[in-house]
């Protein structure tokens, strides 16, 4: 059934593709968000979202032009038509759908807290209590925060980089973000040697929904579900898997392994 659905979904794309296929497709990327989205020291930008904005303007046969936008003006930029697409590990969440439009899935992760590995910080709303939080300024994990611990002093920033560079320091307690993009850009370097997770997987469907999609504008339906046949063919001819082994040991399409 799954795979009949696959194909169902690259069928249609066939039809769709074509029509798209005349004008550029201008993505949204962030930029500062490693090893999603970075950038080499001679501007280059490089990354898991970067990697599969490319393979999905590929498969779409559109010629893939890179928009680099602050995290926190990411949507108004795609309603003013800055750009017609966002690749920027954006969660699909009940409230950014009513003001955008989602493909299906094409990740899913789910976010830790870090601390210092001699701090009590547990990652529960006791242990975070009158601590600083840290974590990025619109994300989900703002709107997690907010809900799950109230107490804490939450402390918000532009980018992730300047929340780990933070933490290093000693500005802030603890920071919530996605916990491999903690693992791979903080945890594994030599400034996160003194640092650990604190508790387990911080899960809630109403903040970080239904893992990561494409967001496109409302009412552009042939692109949203030209995209999203595009994220399953690139799952059924191996590219992705691909994209996937350049960053991460195991397949982040579902999610952490056990």
């Amino acid at each position: 059934m799954i795979r009949n659905t696959i194909l169902a979904a690259v069928a249609a794309f066939a039809v769709a593709g074509p029509a798209l296929a005349a004008d550029p497709l201008r993505v949204g990327v962030e930029g500062a968000y490693p090893p999603f989205s970075s950038k080499e020291a001679d501007g280059t930008l490089v990354g898991f979202d970067i990697e599969m904005a490319n393979a999905l303007c590929a498969e779409l046969q559109r010629e893939c032009v890179l928009v680099e936008q602050d995290w926190d003006g990411m949507i108004p930029a795609l309603k003013a038509r800055k750009f017609d697409a966002i690749v920027a590990s954006m969660s699909i969440t009940e409230e950014r759908k009513t003001q955008i439009d989602f493909s299906q899935k094409y990740y899913q992760t789910p976010a830790r807290v870090v601390a210092g590995n001699d701090s009590a910080i547990e990652g529960t709303a006791e242990s975070l209590a009158g601590k600083r939080l840290g974590l990025q300024r619109g994300t989900t994990h703002q709107c997690y925060a907010e809900k799950f611990f109230p107490d804490a002093e939450i402390v918000l920033y532009a980018t992730q980089e300047e929340v780990f560079r933070d933490l290093a320091i000693g500005r802030i307690d603890a920071q919530l973000a996605d916990s491999l993009l903690a693992e791979k850009s903080f945890l594994s370097t030599d400034e996160g040697a003194k640092f650990g997770f604190a508790g387990g997987d911080q899960t809630d469907l109403e903040c970080y929904g239904e893992g990561v999609g494409v967001a496109v504008r409302q009412g552009e339906e042939e692109l949203r579900d030209a995209i999203s046949a595009a994220i399953l063919a690139l799952r059924e001819n191996g590219t992705y898997a691909q994209i996937n082994d350049k960053y991460f040991p195991f397949d982040i399409y579902g999610g952490r392994p056990e």
